[in-house]
């Protein structure tokens, strides 16, 4: 074990042997902060509308996954990973938002996505609704008092395309809150209805969340959807690994796309190749379902059959860029919550790296000037990052730190989930000696202290960042609901329900007509003060 641990600091030592003289000269560092300052001190206040908004929501990226992510992206470039940068924390506002639910310390992803999507918190387990409805109660849920709607059907108030990217099922929680009002969030399909409910509550009057996708608004009227969860559409039946028991809503799809829009296109593909193959430019609706389940991890999946988290949002932005009146497109990188649960740590920073890329390509396709970028996540995770490593100390391994039973420990570790850092025998209980297991396994299970079939979310607040137009509105500490409404704002798009057409031409008539009295009131004034002051 020694002489492991002897050379593991050696190989972090070496590796930052390179930037050592650098760091070791104080002008190194005041010139550096110094260029920094000076860039932000030029930072624009763009305080135009934005046209377009992108909202990208990393599931469970906590500050101590970014952290991580960062230092992981450096060392696989074999660079200095702490002074490395994911492609948003160049973003030049940056705020945190507080994720609790109303009746919750810890949220989980359906009450958090109500808050950061329809900018109303709620229960957990909810989505969609007010705080007046507790999860699993239906009846209650479908009162119209009790139910809210989403920055995607503000969106489409406004006269804007909408539509998702995830690669989680699309009927997850947190894509769900785009565009369901539903009291329990596994009510996935009919199915999922009648098995979760244990005839705890009357079912008659609710629709369940893929159903809610197709048929009703906004979800009917999405350009785009693009993830996983296949089977939760499909019906039962041969051939088929669909799980429904009343009908296919994705022929209810294809046929809807038909009628309501005969002189449109619109592509229903399943694989990375008929993705690649479908021109954006060309197409009006696209409805992408890509695995039966969610998407596999980027380190597990086959590329021949499922895109990439950024080729699915480049493809998006690809198909929504050519609305006249903008777009409001959401991204979710919802794996990164997943490998947490499993404390699969390795896979957590890779697809934050993977959910990173996304937010780069996103980037580059459009322009600071008219396109809202908003990054953030919707909760925290239990994973904790100590120990005093060295310096470019691999993040995925030792700390380097002996602890008081002689032993060492991972730099990463979880404070609940269901790897016992302790094991108990006939003699001694005592912890898991780390430096004996495979640590450079994809799907290695980093240690926890309390045991648990998986790791919950951590409550504490998470990081937001922006770029564009009036991006400083998501500066500073807030609750998450914010993050919704500072859209709208930015977005110049109303939460309130459009009123009938003959009432918007009187409010647009009334509006001439005040603003020509105005004028007529102005040109009066300046010929009187023309006429006094000749």
């Amino acid at each position: 074990m020694w002489t492991f641990i002897v050379c593991f600091l050696a190989c972090a030592l070496q590796v930052s042997a390179a930037t050592t003289a650098q760091e070791s000269d104080p002008k190194f560092w005041i010139e550096n902060g110094k260029r920094m300052l000076e860039e932000k001190s030029k930072q624009p206040f763009r305080t135009n509308k934005a046209k377009n908004v992108i909202l990208f929501m990393g599931d469970g990226m906590s500050l101590t996954t970014l952290t991580a992510a960062r230092i992981y992206k450096g060392q696989l470039q074999n660079t200095s990973g702490e002074s490395e940068h994911l492609s948003f924390e160049q973003f030049p506002f940056t705020g945190i938002s507080k994720t609790y639910c109303v009746d919750n310390q810890v949220a989980d992803s359906a009450c958090s996505a109500t808050a950061y999507l329809c900018g109303v918190k709620a229960n957990k387990g909810t989505i969609g609704l007010t705080s007046k409805v507790k999860k699993g109660d239906c009846p209650s849920s479908v009162s119209e008092e009790h139910r809210v709607t989403s920055i995607m059907q503000w969106a489409q108030w406004a006269g804007k395309a909408t539509g998702f990217v995830t690669n989680t099922r699309v009927t997850d929680a947190s894509p769900t809150g785009c565009y369901a009002q539903i009291a329990h969030r596994e009510w996935e399909s009919d199915v999922d209805m009648i098995k979760t409910s244990n005839g705890t509550t009357n079912l008659t009057q609710c629709e369940d969340i893929a159903k809610q996708l197709i048929t009703k608004e906004p979800g009917r009227n999405f350009k785009v959807i693009m993830g996983g969860g296949r089977d939760k559409l499909m019906k039962q039946g041969v051939n088929s690994t669909g799980i429904r028991s009343d009908e296919d809503l994705v022929i209810r799809w294809k046929n809807d796309k038909r009628t309501r829009f005969s002189d449109k296109i619109s592509k229903y593909v399943t694989t990375r190749d008929e993705l690649s193959k479908t021109d954006m430019t060309q197409t009006d609706f696209v409805l992408g379902l890509f695995h039966r389940g969610h998407m596999d991890y980027r380190l597990k999946s086959n590329f021949e059959t499922q895109p990439t988290l950024q080729e699915m949002t480049r493809n998006a932005i690809q198909l929504l860029q050519k609305e006249p009146n903008g777009y409001v497109l959401f991204v979710e990188g919802g794996l990164i919550d997943k490998a947490h649960h499993a404390t699969w740590a390795r896979i957590v920073l890779d697809e934050t790296l993977e959910f990173s890329k996304a937010v780069a390509n996103a980037v580059a396709m459009t322009s600071e000037d008219d396109t809202l970028i908003v990054v953030t996540s919707d909760h925290a995770h239990t994973m904790s990052m100590a120990g005093y490593p060295k310096r470019n100390a691999n993040i995925l391994g030792l700390s380097g730190t002996m602890a008081m039973d002689n032993m060492t420990y991972t730099t990463l570790s979880y404070a609940i989930g269901p790897k016992k850092s302790f094991v108990n025998d006939n003699t001694s209980c005592h912890r898991v000696n780390v430096t004996d297991e495979d640590l450079k396994k994809i799907d290695y299970q980093y240690p926890s202290l309390v045991d648990q079939s998986q790791d919950p979310h951590g409550g504490e607040d998470v990081m937001v960042f922006a770029r564009g137009p009036m991006s400083y509105l998501f500066s500073g500490n807030y609750e998450q609901n914010q993050i919704a409404l500072g859209i709208a704002m930015a977005a110049g798009i109303s939460t309130d329900p459009p009123t009938n057409n003959s009432n918007i031409g009187n409010v647009v008539r009334s509006q001439f007509a005040g603003q020509t009295i105005l004028t007529i009131i102005t040109l009066i004034s300046l010929m009187r003060i023309l006429q006094y002051s000749s």
